[in-house]
Order: C-alpha cells, then sequence, then structure tokens
C-alpha cells in the first residue's frame, strides 16, 4: 500500500499529473543535491520521500496564467 495515499496526496495537488511532475522533479532535486526537507521518511527512495514532503505540505505547486 502507498504511504502516503492517493486520496491525502490529492487534497494537496489538483490532478495526478500535477503529482507525478513534482514529485519527479522534487526526487530529481534531491538525488543531486543530497538534500531532504522531511525529517525520518519512511520511505528510502527518493519518489517516495518527495511524495512524504508534499503530503508533509512542504512541498506546492502553482499554475502559471498565460
Amino acid at each position: 500500500m502507498l504511504d502516503p495515499s492517493i486520496d491525502s496526496l490529492m487534497g494537496k495537488l489538483d490532478s495526478k499529473y500535477t503529482l507525478v511532475t513534482v514529485s519527479a522533479k522534487r526526487a530529481r532535486e534531491m538525488q543531486i543535491n543530497k538534500d531532504q526537507r522531511i525529517q525520518n521518511p519512511k520511505s528510502h527512495k527518493y519518489v517516495g520521500k518527495a511524495l512524504e514532503e508534499i503530503d508533509a505540505g512542504l512541498l506546492t505547486f502553482e499554475k502559471e496564467n498565460r
């Protein structure tokens, strides 16, 4: 089972596409910079840590107005 759950993650962002994009970008940043914003993550993988950061409210996304 996914932890955090998809339902709790969808409450933070507007779509699954946004969720995937934001978490993948943050996972790449963590891999390159060797940093994480959450203390004691449950996951040992970068994408899992990024999802935990989204669930904790540490990552947000704002749409650009074009």
